[in-house]
């Protein structure tokens, strides 16, 4: 008879968090794969909890996702966790969980922490309807087409990203999704935790200058109902590059196309640039 993958939840900053029902079932496994063995091992020495590991993360998913299948079906539990929050979510995993499905063996859910939701519960946006898009990539033709599908999002769109990255991502965002509200959440459970309501044009200004710290969340507004004739960033930026092709320079496209748009003409031109 095969044997079960338990989906544990991990604590995303506070190990508080861990509940006494994860504690069992990592007691109780037969091993547990984890993505980063190196942090596994402080939660386990944390809770005296003493099993076999072995490492399954995005680059060795598809050799040790066979593995640890061939285990689950001669009969041993495994527990599969991330560094922090519930697996899968922006972590691997979903590989795994499909060829359990396709292998009949049984999943059980050992709920835990999770950052988006977490984020989304303490910053103060609406959360009636919302997307969560994970990680934006950092290839410039795959992460304009996801922004750009993104436009016209009515719902709370939420976004991980990680500190060195975020000056460019706000700086994008202001740009395809013009002056939204904006919840920077970081450090999540942890003695930094924090909170950041403000705009989009804002955020970016502050972080092209200031060096951030911390794993972030970031809870943007949805298009709003009224917005529908309101130009952006983008749409100005465009106008300007169109009239550079038209023969102005920099300066004197920005210039026009803050008097078409309404836009800064300081905006516009530190984006030509």
């Amino acid at each position: 008879m095969a044997g079960t993958l338990y989906v544990v939840g991990t604590p995303i900053g506070n190990l508080g968090d861990f509940s006494p029902r994860a504690v069992e079932v990592l007691n109780n496994c037969d091993f547990i794969a984890a993505e980063d063995t190196r942090v596994t091992i402080k939660l386990l020495n944390h809770f005296g909890i003493k099993k076999p590991m072995v490492s399954y993360y995005e680059h060795n998913r598809t050799q040790k996702g066979g593995v640890i299948i061939e285990r689950l079906l001669n009969g041993e539990s495994c527990a599969l966790v991330s560094d922090a929050g519930m697996p899968i979510i922006s972590d691997p995993g979903e590989d795994l969980t499909l060829l359990c499905h396709e292998n009949n063996i049984n999943i059980c859910a050992v709920p835990g922490p999770c950052a988006f939701v977490t984020a989304l519960a303490v910053s103060g946006m609406p959360s009636g309807r919302f997307t969560f898009e994970g990680f934006l990539t950092v290839t410039k033709q795959n992460r304009k087409k996801h922004l750009e599908e993104l436009v016209n999002e009515k719902r709370t769109m939420i976004f991980y990203e990680a500190p060195h990255k975020l000056p460019n991502t706000l700086k994008d965002m202001a740009e395809y999704f013009g002056d939204r509200k904006i919840a920077l959440v970081k450090e999540l459970t942890k003695i930094h935790e924090n909170v950041e309501r403000t705009t989009l044009f804002e955020a970016a200004e502050k972080y092209s200058k200031v060096a951030p710290k911390g794993e972030f969340v970031l809870i943007v507004e949805g298009k709003p109902e009224d917005e529908a004739e309101k130009i952006t960033l983008h749409d100005a930026i465009n106008i300007a590059k169109n009239l550079i092709d038209d023969g102005l320079s920099k300066n004197e496209a920005a210039k026009e196309a803050a008097k078409q748009t309404g836009i800064k003409k300081s905006d516009i031109y530190k984006s030509l640039i």
